[in-house]
């Protein structure tokens, strides 16, 4: 088969930059030539950055955010709150959070939320875990802060009902991040307003129902 590309060692190297998210061919081809132009030693250390990530990278034991080391600096900081838990989606919810600067709780990272289009289900999150953490006795109360959709909606109310029997208090931020977005995208003003006026999740549940 015929290339286009002058060197089959390029080729391969923009292909496997063309599967990155949001990355087409033409921009992958940039890259590449972009990092052929580099010093070698410069290209090295690129390289070695991504595969000491990829390889040393873990998960905090205890919130589940990614970490350098078993718990995560968050979760390590006596500063922080740690009777509130903010349950997030993902990492970069928590990243988002953070840059608020409104909130000095500690987090859970649910890995997900409940899709069952996407085949995805309460067994597939860490939901348990989150449970577990609750039963401890030591938290006053777990935030929802998933995005405000159909299936974000499902997770808070499957995480609510499963909190019920500890009696601790559950809310769920202000209704500041408009119905269908996602927490990430959410400006930092909102987003931290939104945590600081949350609302019990019982009486934001009896609104949503109406």
């Amino acid at each position: 088969m015929n290339s286009s590309f002058p060197s089959a060692l390029l080729e391969n190297a923009v292909n496997e930059l063309a599967r990155l998210p949001g990355i087409g061919r033409k921009t992958a081809l940039r890259l590449a030539l972009h990092l052929l132009r580099q010093d070698e030693e410069k290209v090295t250390h690129f390289a070695e950055s991504i595969l000491k990530m990829r390889r040393e990278i873990t998960y905090c034991s205890v919130c589940h955010n990614i970490s350098d080391r078993p718990v995560c600096s968050i979760c390590a900081d006596t500063t922080r709150d740690h009777s509130l838990i903010c349950v997030v989606e993902n990492v970069k919810e928590v990243m988002a959070i953070e840059k608020t600067m409104q909130f000095r709780g500690v987090y859970h990272v649910l890995g997900g939320i409940i899709s069952p289009i996407d085949g995805i289900g309460p067994s597939d999150l860490e939901i348990v875990s989150l449970e577990e953490r609750v039963k401890k006795g030591e938290i006053r109360e777990v935030i929802l802060a998933l995005s405000a959709t159909m299936e974000g909606d499902t997770t808070n109310f499957y995480i609510f009902r499963r909190l019920q029997a500890s009696h601790v208090k559950v809310s769920i931020i202000a209704r500041g991040v408009s119905i269908g977005d996602e927490i990430e995208y959410a400006d930092e003003v909102t987003l931290g307003r939104s945590i600081l006026n949350r609302t019990p999740f019982d009486e934001s549940y009896k609104l949503m129902s109406k």
